[in-house]
């Protein structure tokens, strides 16, 4: 056993020395077909384990695996000496390119877990090699699920292996210059990613920017600026500007929009189920355009297009502010999860606590084929949970309406938003509405006197002016006054009844982009107070397929009539068309996030305002 342990180490000693006798590829690589590959043989594989500089350790052919890979054939190997004995194949050693006699073989990709992780799997170079003959075409709406890298698993529609220990399909990323609890918000909402962020610090300017070469720590970064979240991995092989890394998917999208960028590895950790490198991504040094089966491929000093995001948050208790700029990839699946989640963890660090309170967000997107100039949102939120996490949901949500619209691609190019936070709960409860005058005739203006009770504070008073609508009916009028934020009364009451799922609303006939956009923009904020014609003329049911549902729901409304005004159930009972009212609707904005409703009623005079 000494004897085969000595002659292995003067193996991988020749083998090395013969390695760094060989200039690094400046131009095509010499390669070793899959053909004459054979058990027995043996290589070694670049890899970095801590730092920047590049190590070695030592590779012995097991078998060639027939169509294993997404891609086609595998090498089956096992890895061996000192940098290798403690943790084996870990993740971020992915792209690790393997030489046998010199010449390339592939990329170290795959590995076994629950396992000592000394056997894994190689992507020939070849396959990798396609990813630069590929057009790029346009990007893809969706994407596929990936394969984890080093943990050998099938596609999710495929079914594993028995044979195989198979864990959940998940790819570490680094997160630099994340709160604990923005890492949990990523994590749940990364999760139908299959991307698990940890927690590093962020990069040092002392990050080697040396031009890349097989065997250096290689970034596939989604965001950079003030935090950092992206993959670490292995180049594979570098020629004339272009890149080739991982030897297997990231998220697999296709063409893709990534920065590349340097790495420096802190250290590679065991774990219990999967050895992983903990590290952080450094400078822009190009952009990865193909994500697929074989690996990611890119070029250098050519970069993705991004999204440059701007963010500003104050605390109005401790005084504490914070200005973050960061660059997010431009996807239209993953751009709104990680804006949104960049501006929570801002908004965290600078509070630097969890829980309730009170907080305004303004924000102003700008963008290439955007129905409208800029979208401009501005609103107030209250909760007793996290109100970090509450404040940034409006601008997820138009971020999606924009990345994930089905009539043009938009191209977002700024997004600034504006955010301050305050402990307190600053709300107020609407207790009664009076109209100044009890008759008026349409076109009108009547003033609405709203009292509100502030939490813990004393009454105040607000007054609304109301335009009654030209074209009103003569006879009694209904005025909802509310929270611009509050669930109107009706869909109250009908959820009380036991109906399924959401408020109903009246079915709405194809919008417009523009429609959209504009909707949103002008949708009620939740520190308005809301005046508005309760109009009870429409049919929730209208043009409904009949099913058991749509029936239990229609009973569910009988059920409720005895809780609802008389005027109501009579006004519903008329059949008359949404569209035949002329709803009108006025706001007022106050400092309080205003819940709570009530009605005013008022008589229409025959004789319209001239």
């Amino acid at each position: 056993m000494l004897f085969v342990y000595i002659r292995r180490r003067l193996i991988t000693g020749i083998l090395a020395l013969l390695f760094f006798l060989i200039p690094a590829p400046s131009g095509a690589a010499e390669i070793l077909p899959l053909e004459q590959i054979t058990p027995g043989m043996h290589g070694v594989a670049r890899t970095v384990v801590s730092g920047t500089a590049i190590e070695e350790f030592g590779v012995e052919v097991l078998g060639i695996m027939k169509d294993k890979g997404p891609a086609g054939d595998l090498i089956l190997v096992r890895v061996y000496g000192d940098i290798v004995e403690k943790t084996g194949i870990a993740q971020g050693m992915s792209g690790s390119p393997v030489y046998i006699d010199g010449k390339l073989v592939g990329a170290i990709a795959y590995g076994y877990s629950m396992t000592d992780s000394k056997v894994g799997m190689v992507t020939p170079i070849a396959d990798m090699l396609k990813l630069w003959e590929l057009r790029l075409p346009a990007p893809a709406k969706t994407a596929e699920a990936p394969l984890t890298p080093e943990t050998e698993a099938a596609e999710p529609k495929k079914p594993a292996e028995p044979a195989e220990p198979v864990q959940p399909l998940v790819t570490p990323v680094m997160a630099a210059g994340f709160t604990d609890h923005a890492l949990v918000l990523l994590k749940e909402k990364l999760k139908p990613f299959y991307l698990v962020p940890y927690g590093v610090g962020l990069a040092s300017g002392d990050i080697s920017s040396q031009p890349f070469q097989p065997g250096s720590a290689v970034g596939a970064v989604l965001v950079r600026g003030d935090v950092s979240l992206g993959a670490l991995g292995t180049v594979t092989y570098v020629e004339d500007g272009k890149i080739l890394a991982f030897g297997h998917p990231f998220l697999k999208k296709g063409h893709s929009n990534y920065f590349l960028t340097h790495a420096h590895i802190f250290t590679t950790l065991k774990g219990l189920e999967n050895s992983f490198k903990v590290g952080v991504a450094g400078e822009a040094a190009g952009m990865l355009n193909q994500d697929r089966s074989a690996g990611v491929a890119g070029v250098i000093e050519k970069y993705p297009t991004i999204i440059p995001l701007r963010i500003m948050v104050k605390d109005n208790n401790t005084g504490a502010s914070r200005d973050a700029a960061v660059q997010v990839i431009q996807d239209e699946q993953l751009s709104p999860i990680l804006a949104a989640t960049t501006v929570f963890n801002v908004i965290d660090k600078t509070i630097d606590r969890a829980g309730s309170g009170t907080a305004r967000i303004s924000f102003t997107i700008a963008g290439r084929h955007m129905p409208v100039d800029e979208i401009k949102r501005d609103n107030m939120f209250y909760t007793s949970g996290n109100i970090a996490e509450l404040v940034v949901s409006e601008l997820h949500e138009a971020l999606t309406v924009l990345a994930d619209n089905q009539y043009q691609q938009v191209d977002i190019m700024d997004v600034k938003v504006d955010v301050t936070v305050d402990s307190d709960r600053k709300t107020a409860a609407i207790r009664e509405a009076r109209a100044a005058k009890a008759q008026v005739k349409p076109g009108e203006t009547v003033d609405i006197t709203v009292k509100m009770k502030p939490f813990r504070g004393e009454m105040v008073t607000q007054t609304v002016p109301f335009t009654v609508p030209k074209n009103q009916q003569p006879g009694p009028l209904t005025l909802v006054v509310r929270g611009g934020g509050y669930v109107p009364l009706l869909y109250s009451v009908m959820n009380q009844a036991g109906m399924e799922g959401e408020p109903i609303k009246p079915r709405k006939k194809q919008q417009s982009f523009e429609k959209i956009v504009k909707d949103f923009m002008s949708r009620d904020r939740n520190n308005d107070i809301v005046v508005e014609v309760m109009d009870m003329k429409w049919d929730p049911f209208a043009g409904e397929a009949p099913t058991k549902q749509s029936a239990k729901n229609k009973e569910s409304v009988k059920s409720v009539e005895p809780l609802l005004p008389q005027f109501a159930k009579q006004e519903r009972k008329s059949g008359s068309a949404k569209e035949d009212l002329n709803k009108s609707k006025f706001h007022h904005t106050t400092d309080y996030v205003v819940e709570g409703d009530t009605q005013v009623m008022v008589e229409v005079l025959g004789n319209s305002v001239k």
